[in-house]
Formats: structure tokens, sequence, C-alpha cells
């Protein structure tokens, strides 16, 4: 049987500066989707993929994928770039745009800590549509602001390596447990009551509110099921925590190691503790860095909690706040469901290197 041949199609070759470039651009959050797209085309075809399986891949037409790669390899970079369109000409320079940007990032307003596009506008003597333009073509959002926290802790990078060790590979016949406690949960009822969400009207509650105590829950997370070990107490001692050890003494089958992941928090460091599992020596500590919460996965089952249970809830007691706490562990429990880690150590210690050689840059910049 005769080979059946195509229209010929010319190879495909990235270099490394291209491939640098177009990766960067499927990973950025901010890029716009037409280019992200375009990009993941064109490294697709360059791994040789067909046409036909990279359309259906991205989900777009065959035709699209043809396009595309015709207009990189006859213009590379430049040609996935959209193409000048018809219209009014530009009234505004790239000094002044240039002018703007610098204007938002190194100074601010007299009378407040942080520039708005109205305020912006009046220094600047452009429109209000044209500022947010350069804006929203920038990414620059002056009215935003994020809070970060590096630990200071001197083996931050032992301790994230322990860890994340035994949530990737935990050991055999162990059981990885995250320990923590959610302290002074509040029962709050409103002044008024609630009135419930229609058609249209989203539920509405006073902003005022009388509280009717506090209580404080231990919870420890099986790493590997998802199951959850918690119980509420009044107050959130040394003596509180050990019961809490007890609790889960008598739930762990015999014959396991137990590894228990914790923070650095003084209750969890005091004599009778210690005193307590070195009795144990089938226990086996590990302390989260300093400042570094995030990596105890039992802090995002309280973020479920909270979000699920607590903060739109109306309790008029402790009482009933820690029944509506216990009823809600049971029916987690009934159906767990743990979370996968997914990064390892290496991963964290160079996303953390890289933000704080960005920070430095960024301090360097302003001096």
């Amino acid at each position: 049987m005769a080979n059946s041949t195509g229209r010929p199609i010319a190879p495909l070759i990235l270099s490394a500066e291209e491939r640098a470039y177009l990766e960067r651009q499927v990973r950025r959050h901010r890029a716009a989707r037409s280019l992200s797209e375009r990009c993941r085309v064109i490294l697709r075809c360059a791994d040789g993929v067909p046409s036909k399986s990279v359309a259906s891949e991205i989900g777009v037409h065959e035709h699209t994928v043809g396009k595309w790669r015709r207009r990189f390899l006859r213009d590379r970079i430049e040609g996935l770039l959209d193409e000048a369109r018809p219209g009014r000409p530009r009234t505004i320079n790239d000094d002044q745009v240039a002018a703007v940007i610098e204007r938002t990032l190194r100074s601010t307003p007299k009378d407040a800590t942080h520039w708005s596009i109205r305020s912006m506008a009046t220094e600047t003597g452009f429109s209000h549509t044209t500022i947010r333009r350069i804006w929203n073509a920038f990414g620059l959002q002056p009215h935003r602001t994020e809070t970060f926290k590096l630990s200071s802790d001197p083996l931050f990078v032992d301790k994230v390596r322990d860890i994340v060790g035994l949530y990737l590979s935990p050991p055999n016949r162990a059981l990885v447990l995250s320990v923590d406690e959610k302290s002074q949960i509040q029962a709050l009822d409103r002044e008024q009551p609630v009135l419930p969400m229609m058609p249209g009207v989203p539920e509405r509650r006073t902003h005022s509110y009388v509280r009717h105590g506090t209580t404080s829950l231990f919870a420890a997370l099986d790493i590997a099921s998802g199951f959850v070990i918690g119980k509420c107490y009044k107050r959130h001692r040394a003596t509180e925590f050990l019961d809490f050890l007890k609790q889960i003494d008598a739930r762990v089958p015999e014959g396991l190691d137990i590894h228990i992941i914790m923070d650095n928090y003084a209750t969890h460091k005091t004599a009778v503790i210690k005193n307590w599992l070195a009795r144990r020596p089938h226990y086996h500590v590990h302390f989260t860095p300093t400042s570094a919460s995030w990596i105890n996965q039992v802090e995002r089952w309280f973020a479920e909690l909270t979000r699920k249970q607590i903060r739109r809830g109306v309790h008029t007691s402790t009482n009933q706040l820690e029944a509506d706490i216990r009823a809600f562990i049971e029916r987690h429990n009934k159906n767990p469901n743990p979370n996968r880690w997914t990064k390892s150590a290496d991963e964290i210690l160079a996303s953390v290197k890289r933000f704080c050689q960005k920070t430095e840059q960024t301090l360097c910049g302003e001096l």
C-alpha cells in the first residue's frame, strides 16, 4: 500500500530563551488568557504533538493551532502578540504613560496613603478612564494590600524538610497526626433575629452581638485518612492539652508509632507534657517552624470549621456551640477527605528564596 502523506509541516524548534519566555507567560496569573493560550499552543507544537491533538488538548480549533504556528514561524515571539487595530490615534505618548506609572509606584498623595483613579487623574490632568486603562495594562492596584510573614526560625529548613517528608512519605506502621488548638471560639448571638435569605436579598444580621462565653477546641487530624479527633475545653492550658493527649492515646491502635506535628506554643512544651511523652517512646514530636502555621494541616481543617459552622452560626451558650462543633466533627468523620500535600520541601524552600530575593531587590530599588 502506498504511503499517504499530507502537506509538509515545517519543524518548530525553540531556542532556550524562547522556551523560557513562553513557559513564563503560561505560569503568570495575570497574563492575558489569549496570550497564555497561544504560548501553550507553541510549546505543545514544539514538543512534536500533532496540531489535531494540540487543538483537542487546549480546546481550540485545529485551524487556530495552524494559524499561530505559522505566525510564530514567521515572526517568532512577536507573532504571538495582537496586531495594532484601526481606530483613533493615541492621545498620550509613552513618556506620559511612564510618568503615571512612576508616580503611582514612587509617590503617595498628600491627603491619603495611596492613589485612587480619581486622585491620580486630578494630579496628572488625564481623564479617570485613561488612568484606569494604564493601571489595568500594567497590573497596578494601589487600593489593594497584602501581608506576609517570614519565619525567623534558625532551623526553618530542617523543620520544613522533616514535616514535608512525613506528609509525602509517611513511615510504615505509623500514624501521623497534625495537632493544634483553636482557642477562644466565641459563642455569639445577634441582638436581633437573623433575617433569612430571599430572592434577590442576602441573609441579613445586625452588626452588634451578645457574647455568651468562649470555648477552646483541641483537634488532631490523621494525615492519611482525614479522620479528626477533637474535644472542647473551657481553657487551653497544659492540663487540658495533657488530657487531650490521653484521649488520642486511648483511641489509637496499639503497636503503632505516633508522629505528632504541632507548633511551638508554650502549652506544648511544659515539663508535664515532656515527661508524659518521654514515658512513651513510640510518640515522636515534630515542631513546626516559628511563624509557619501554614505547614500544619489541621489549620486547613480549622478554616473549614470556621467557614461552615462558626462564622455565621448563632449560639446562645457555650454548650450549644460545643454541641455544634461535636456534630460537625461527627459529620466530617463519616466521610473524611484527607488533604493531598503536593509541594516538596525543595519547592517550598525555592519559593521562599525567590520571595526573599524579590523583596531584597524591591527594597534596594527604593533605596
